[in-house]
C-alpha cells in the first residue's frame, strides 16, 4: 500500500495535469515507442518552438486528470507508452508537428487527442493536421465572399457601358 505522502504527490500531479488539460485548446496523445533520443530531442525542440507542452506521463495519471478535466473517451488509448502534447495558443500545432513526425517514424503513432474539450480519435487528429493554415482558410472564405460582389459590379458596369454606347450612337445619329 503506498504511503500517504506518495498518494498526495500523485494527487498533486493529477490536479496539475487536469488544470493543464482544462487550459489547453487542443492536445494529442502519442505512442513514442521506438524513437531515438536524438529524434526525441529534435521533436521536443520543434514543439517547444511552437509553444506546445510535451511530456511523458503515466497512463493512470493521464486518465484521472482527463476525468477531472471532463474529457471522456480517452481511456481506450491509455495503454503502453504514452506522451501528451498540449497547446493553449494554437489549435492545430500539436497535431501538425506530431503527424509530420509520425510520417517519417513508423513506430511513432498518434493514439488520440482532444479539441476544445472534446475527445478526438487518432484519425480525427490526423485530419486536423492536414488542414491548411488559418491564413489560407480565411483567404479562401474571403475569396468566396468576394466573387459574387465582383460579378455584381461587372454586371452593373456592363449595363452602364451598354447604355453609354447606345446614347452615344443616338447622339451621333441625331447630329448627322
Amino acid at each position: 500500500m503506498p504511503s500517504e505522502k506518495i498518494l498526495a504527490q500523485k494527487q498533486q500531479l493529477v490536479t496539475g495535469l487536469a488544470e493543464q488539460l482544462k487550459a489547453s485548446i487542443s492536445g494529442v496523445l502519442v505512442d513514442y515507442t521506438g524513437i531515438s533520443v536524438e529524434d526525441d530531442t529534435k521533436l521536443r525542440a520543434e514543439l517547444r518552438a511552437a509553444n506546445v507542452d510535451y511530456s511523458v506521463k503515466k497512463n493512470s495519471i493521464i486518465g484521472r486528470a482527463a476525468e477531472a478535466a471532463g474529457l471522456t473517451g480517452l481511456d481506450d488509448v491509455l495503454k503502453g507508452a504514452t506522451a501528451l502534447a498540449t497547446s493553449t495558443e494554437d489549435l492545430v500545432a500539436p497535431a501538425k508537428i506530431l503527424a509530420k513526425f509520425a510520417e517519417t517514424h513508423p513506430n511513432f503513432k498518434i493514439k488520440a487527442g482532444f479539441i476544445e474539450g472534446k475527445a478526438a480519435t487518432g484519425v480525427e487528429v490526423e485530419a486536423l493536421a492536414k488542414l491548411p493554415p488559418k491564413e489560407v482558410l480565411v483567404a479562401k472564405a474571403l475569396g468566396g465572399l468576394n466573387a459574387p460582389i465582383s460579378g455584381f459590379v461587372m454586371v452593373l458596369n456592363a449595363n452602364l457601358r451598354g447604355l453609354v454606347v447606345a446614347l452615344n450612337a443616338i447622339a451621333e445619329k441625331q447630329s448627322a
